[in-house]
């Protein structure tokens, strides 16, 4: 698979994902609540976009099988990676959420300006780390799945 494919079938995922992902968000968010229906409707997406970029490219993935899926999945969790990192500088009340999360699991902490700043950087570690986790298994999941699905046709040579 070349790196022009592997980059069409990213972003083809990643144009999926949110087809998929914002009209689950409305419907699972009022059932579920913003926690559940917002988590579940990622995880959801994440699969199903997964599973449908390997069925549409499962010909150029049965050509490399293991290096083809590595390579899509290994690119998506760095779109991953900088999606969560940008996301977060954009949100304004991402630093008072990292605040009141620690403080509720820590009453009676009073950090220095050095010690918030670390605090923040590892919760942004750790959003990032999931997600980069989640991605890779359900992205592996659903390239693998998908690409079964359409199997390649034999030719009568």
């Amino acid at each position: 698979m070349k790196f022009g494919d592997v980059v069409t079938a990213v972003a083809s995922s990643f144009v999926i994902f949110i087809l998929i992902l914002f009209p689950l968000e409305i419907a699972l968010v009022p059932a579920l609540g913003l926690f559940w229906g917002l988590n579940v409707s990622e995880l959801v997406s994440i699969l199903l976009s997964a599973l449908i970029v390997g069925y549409i490219f499962a010909a150029k993935i049965w050509e490399a099988r293991m290096g083809a899926i590595t390579k899509i999945i290994v690119l998506s969790a760095v779109l991953v990676m900088f999606l969560v990192s940008i996301n977060a500088a954009a949100l304004a009340d991402w630093t008072p959420w990292v605040k009141e999360t620690y403080l509720e699991a820590n009453p009676t902490a009073t950090l220095s300006t050095l010690e918030w700043y670390i605090v923040e950087g590892l919760t942004l570690t750790s959003q990032i780390f999931w997600n980069v986790v989640i991605v890779l298994a359900l992205g592996f999941i659903g390239l693998y799945v998908g690409s079964m699905l359409k199997r390649p046709v034999k030719s009568g040579k």
